[in-house]
């Protein structure tokens, strides 16, 4: 359905919705809607889904014509430098087809994926759950000597992760911060992994689980890092 702002030489849209599961923070009305960085639109509406508050649906004006396919992907983003929250629209392959509306929907729902911010998150609650669980029995598991050098690898994790909950508040706002973060995880992924192969089986099987997490962590903050700096 194209849209037609009153006044003329203005631009005809056209309307789709994308509905998001997860929390929309920082992005306010009329902000960008960019394919491929290239602005298209603007955020029409924000609505909190009363059925399922997991969920908001996003109504997007796009310019009319803008090549919106099957394989649109929409991702929310926070623009490094000024901290703006946008939508981003990638994929759209040649090969694929318009996309339209299907009934009873007014509007054509663009596919969506999770944003940075969330998917660290998804990180950060695995890592912490298996080092609750690990540390349920540690006392178990440990000599009084390991558990000393235990404790002290989960103040340099706790102190470097306990950073990632106000980064996500402010993704991309200061790349200098990520970049400190990612060291600060790097140090304690490192002394877990120098700690566990002097202290017995116990303490390595808790690195073996763990430590691939941080390091898909580390990958994210990587990204995050490199987003912030463009």
């Amino acid at each position: 359905m194209a849209v037609r702002p009153a006044g003329p030489g203005q631009t005809d849209y056209d309307l789709y919705w994308a509905i998001e599961d997860e929390s929309v923070a920082g992005l306010n009305l009329n902000a960008p809607v960019k394919y491929n960085g290239v602005d298209e639109g603007k955020v029409r509406s924000i609505v909190l889904d009363h059925r399922n508050p997991q969920r908001v649906t996003l109504l997007l004006a796009l310019v009319q014509g803008s090549p919106v396919k099957q394989d649109t992907i929409a991702i929310l983003k926070t623009q490094g430098r000024t901290g703006i929250t946008y939508v981003e629209l990638s994929g759209g392959s040649t090969d694929s087809l318009p996309l339209l509306a299907i009934a009873p929907n007014q509007y054509p729902i663009i596919q969506t994926r999770p944003s940075l911010s969330a998917r660290l998150e998804n990180v950060l609650t695995s890592v912490l759950g298996k080092l609750d669980s690990t540390s349920n029995n540690i006392n178990a598991i440990l000599s009084p000597d390991n558990q000393t050098a235990f404790k002290a690898i989960l103040s340099n994790t706790s102190v470097a992760t306990a950073k990632l909950g106000p980064l996500i508040d402010r993704l991309g706002r200061s790349a200098d911060a990520v970049g400190r973060m990612g060291g600060d995880l790097s140090k304690a992924g490192h002394s877990a992994s120098l700690a566990a192969d002097g202290i017995g089986v116990g303490i390595q099987r808790l690195g073996t689980q763990t430590l691939p997490e941080v390091e898909r962590l580390l990958a994210e903050l990587e990204t995050l890092s490199s987003s912030c700096g463009g």
